[in-house]
């Protein structure tokens, strides 16, 4: 608590969250694949859908959030991919909570890195 005071971490957690919030509603606000984007801050999450217009979640065999999280991290990417979101076995999500000391340009990498990811697994 002393460095995030110290360090005027919050004024940084609330700049870098708005610029996440937008760079993410940028590159995914019209995405086949995304049915909702939300969160606060630095903590935010993208929900998965295969059918944008009735958010139908994607079939639980596909183990999407797996694939995600292997695409993620093949671009040097840590997210926090989760499954059964909706009833315990469908709905797929991804979570993002990068630290407070993060950048403008780190979060545009993540996006970007983000975005690859996805697109790649569900292609």
């Amino acid at each position: 608590q002393e460095v995030i005071a110290r360090d005027d971490l919050l004024a940084n957690v609330r700049a870098m969250g708005a610029h996440l919030s937008r760079r993410l509603g940028e590159r995914f606000g019209n995405h086949a694949h995304i049915g909702d984007i939300r969160g606060r801050g630095l903590f935010m999450g993208l929900e998965l859908v295969e059918d944008r217009s009735a958010k139908a979640p994607f079939d639980p065999k596909l183990k999407l959030n797996a694939k995600i999280k292997r695409e993620a991290m093949s671009r040097g990417l840590l997210v926090y991919p989760a499954g059964g979101t909706i009833d315990g076995v469908r709905g797929d999500h991804v979570l993002l909570a990068p630290p407070f000391i993060i950048d403008a340009a780190a979060i545009d990498a993540v996006v970007e890195r983000l975005g690859d990811a996805i697109d790649a697994a569900v292609a």
